[in-house]
């Protein structure tokens, strides 16, 4: 099945469930809230749109009562599906970020430095990514010098049409137009703490990009603090051919004789994982569960995965930054 014929289904179910269409303001400002969280508080959720919209229906969760919605800078806010209005309005959440973010110009020489992303394109030594979970990757600040961020490097591994040419390097691969979002926390006591940036920071992934993606976040004046800092991704889900996320459902259901389970949809690229770095520096966490807590992806911390068998602790995110000389 090719990637636009995927879509265009994806389309016709939803129409032919009929949807409500629900719009997340900024109750300040009546500015769309992008990319806002909608959890389901039973660990599963979707996302809103660039325009803060988000598609709804009781057909497609008949169990859901409650949703809980959260974005970056806003208080999260509890409300009944049942009689779901068209708008909702978001407040304002004040001192909701740590001040850590450098604002000022900075006219010092620098140096530009570079820390390459671990590619890889073995199927098996990959994370197959899911909307319910967020990876997050430490870097230290080795020197304390002064580091701003300029781009960020995110491994993928492209699959191929035909497994059995799948070692080709011509090989044609599988088509995808993929959304995700991207964080920045800083450390509290060796774990992902509060964002640093204040902005939502998106971007669409092809095949077309090849096994790495090239993030400039130079406009963010993002500086990684003294004790370190985390970048984290985590997948939205597929878009059209515009970049436009879609609605699509993002569970299949496998029903049992005693009740219906949701397995989480898996999203194309998949993140090659690596065993190359000594240290534990990847860490996940489920987005959908309000307070949860980050888990190191270590052997031992009640994580299943194949991944951790074979010792491939790490997702090989790559860094760019500036350097800056003493004053």
């Amino acid at each position: 099945m090719s990637f636009k014929t995927y879509i265009f289904i994806i389309c016709i179910c939803i129409s032919s469930f009929g949807f409500t269409q629900t719009n997340i303001i900024d109750a300040e400002t009546k500015y769309p809230v992008s990319y806002a969280t909608i959890s389901f508080g039973n660990g599963q959720g979707i996302f809103a749109d660039d325009e803060g919209v988000f598609v709804f229906t009781k057909k497609l969760y008949p169990d859901i009562d409650s949703l809980y919605i959260s974005a970056l800078g806003f208080k999260e806010l509890a409300i009944s599906t049942i009689n779901l209005p068209k708008t909702i309005a978001l407040e304002t959440q004040v001192n909701a970020l740590d001040e850590v973010v450098i604002t000022k110009k900075i006219n010092r020489k620098f140096k530009k430095e570079t820390l390459k992303p671990y590619l890889d394109d073995d199927y098996y030594k990959c994370w197959l990514p899911t909307i319910e979970s967020e990876i997050a990757v430490y870097f230290k600040n080795e020197d304390q010098k002064l580091k701003k961020i300029t781009t960020v490097y995110f491994p993928f591994a492209l699959e191929s049409r035909n497994w059995k040419k799948r070692k080709r390097t011509n090989t044609d691969k599988r088509k995808f137009s993929t959304l995700f979002k991207v964080k920045f926390y800083t450390n509290i006591n060796g774990t992902p703490g509060k964002p640093i940036n204040t902005s939502t920071i998106v971007f669409r992934a092809t095949e077309q990009h090849g096994d790495k993606f090239e993030l400039d976040v130079s406009k963010y004046d993002i500086f990684i603090p003294k004790s370190g800092i985390f970048v984290s991704l985590q997948v939205l889900g597929y878009t059209d051919l515009n970049g436009k996320l879609l609605p699509n459902k993002k569970y299949k259901e496998i029903k049992t004789r005693n009740k219906t389970v949701k397995i989480p949809t898996n999203f194309r690229p998949l993140l090659p994982f690596t065993d190359e770095i000594s240290q534990y520096n990847t860490f996940i966490k489920r987005v959908f569960i309000s307070g949860n807590n980050w888990v190191q992806f270590k052997k031992g911390n009640s994580i299943e995965s194949s991944l951790l068998k074979s010792n491939l602790n790490n997702y090989g995110i790559g860094l760019g930054y500036n350097v800056y000389k003493d004053e």
